[in-house]
């Protein structure tokens, strides 16, 4: 009976919480006269609605000498507004039974909330509040200085391995802009003059900059009425809007070095440049990540955990990036292998990949784990909200969420062996070891 009632809770809670990708995903989109773009999702199956902004920044729309400006932005815009008091932003949410968050990449800053479907009014309204008139003045700076400071602190300077993505990319790249991470630099940070700041939220975070993504339990005609009465008014924004051309410039040279750290295990990290996203080379590739490293099955896992031991943990993932970004694979070794080990047998199954077509029994489980992850990742409203804004935002075409499995699907074996003779070349790749501090 226990089991039953466990049973019956668990499906009860997962119509909740989400919705299946069955059927096909029906939205409407439009732009305001200030330029914003709105893409709204209407779905009954659950009481609940996601509110996202997408705001076309990230960390490669820098100035070199300010990095680290649109990280500390997505931090910023939670302080309030001219109607909404300093930490009140978080409380409004909390207090009518939803979540939010918010998180910056190089290419963009994402804000959500997921509110019971009553409160669409509430989130359009906050939103447009950070939109408008957030409060961009010397007390929310200071304190939000401080937050990243201990940001950076906790996920990079004192946790095992935490640099690894600062130390590739700051090597990878000489020309464009993502050879900067993410959170930036504290120095240029602390330099930062108010009026800066302000200059830079008056820049990018604008009506013609954005994308408001809405995915749930609304009335389309309804909530194009509340868009209209959050939005309507906000002015389009006047300056131009920087973005960096893919300009960097083709690798011809192996680039290893070593990286210290407070580490106990030794590690292998190589990262190859690699094509944009949504490119043909680019779909090939995330299926060849997924064949050398999803799951203990994967080529890499079965090697060096497994078969040899040489590894506690290994992994391939290419980060999707607007412009062409790096393929990143590595290898946590066990307590005494060499990392030179590790890297061999990483180098041989490449090679393998390079001179043999993978198996039919191969293609077909890589294309089952692509297509699981993309039904898992638009299985709640929140995930087909953010997808149909970057779909937007990246591609220009919202209905990829429709139909971008085909694209995957799409792909043989023949394309897995081109691109990884094309990409996965010693020329074209950074490799750093990082040993422990002790050594």
């Amino acid at each position: 009976m226990y089991k039953k009632h466990l049973c019956l809770a668990l499906a009860m809670l997962s119509t909740l919480v989400g919705f299946s990708q069955a059927k096909k995903i029906d939205f409407v989109e439009y732009d305001l006269p200030n330029g914003l773009h709105v893409i709204l999702h209407e779905d009954h199956s659950t009481p609940v609605v996601a509110i996202t902004m997408l705001y076309h920044v990230g960390s490669k729309n820098e100035d070199p000498n300010r990095t680290g400006m649109a990280h500390f932005f997505e931090h910023l815009l939670f302080e309030g507004s001219e109607n909404i008091g300093r930490g009140e932003f978080d409380k409004y949410i909390e207090n009518a039974g939803g979540v939010l968050n918010a998180n910056t990449t190089q290419d963009r800053t994402f804000y959500y909330e997921v509110l019971p479907s009553n409160q669409l009014e509430l989130g359009l309204w906050l939103e447009s509040e950070r939109l408008m008139h957030a409060k961009v003045e010397n007390v929310g700076i200071e304190t939000q200085r401080e937050v990243v400071k201990e940001e950076r602190r906790q996920r990079m300077d004192n946790t095992p391995y935490g640099s690894i993505l600062e130390e590739t990319f700051k090597r990878a790249y000489k020309v464009h802009p993502y050879k900067w991470s993410v959170i930036g630099s504290m120095d240029h940070l602390n330099a930062a003059s108010d009026q800066e700041f302000m200059d830079f939220y008056k820049t990018f975070y604008v009506p013609n900059n954005a994308v408001l993504s809405i995915a749930g339990d609304i009335n389309i005609p309804e909530t194009k009425k509340l868009i209209a009465k959050y939005f309507g008014e906000i002015k389009k924004g006047t300056k131009t809007i920087p973005f960096p051309e893919a300009n960097e410039p083709a690798q011809t040279t192996e680039i290893r070095d070593t990286v210290f750290d407070n580490i106990q295990l030794p590690a292998v990290i190589q990262a190859y440049h690699s094509p944009a996203q949504g490119t043909a080379d680019a779909y090939a590739m995330e299926m060849l990540s997924t064949l050398l490293s999803s799951g203990q099955s994967s080529r890499l896992y079965k090697r060096l955990v497994d078969k040899e031991q040489l590894a506690l943990q290994t992994g391939v993932f290419p980060l999707g990036l607007e412009h062409p970004g790096l393929t990143l694979s590595f290898a946590i070794c066990n307590s005494g292998v060499d990392p030179m080990a590790a890297e061999k047998v990483i180098d041989e199954e490449i090679k393998k990949l390079q001179s043999e077509l993978i198996s039919d029994e191969e293609l077909n489980k890589v294309k089952n784990q692509i297509e699981a992850q993309f039904v898992a990742g638009n299985s709640r409203v929140v995930g087909v909200a953010e997808s149909l804004a970057n779909y937007h935002t990246y591609y220009g075409d919202a209905n990829l969420i429709n139909t971008e499995l085909q694209r995957y699907l799409k792909v043989s074996k023949e394309d897995i062996r081109n691109v990884a003779k094309k990409y996965l070349t010693p020329k074209n790749r950074v490799v750093l070891y990082y040993l422990p501090k002790a050594n």
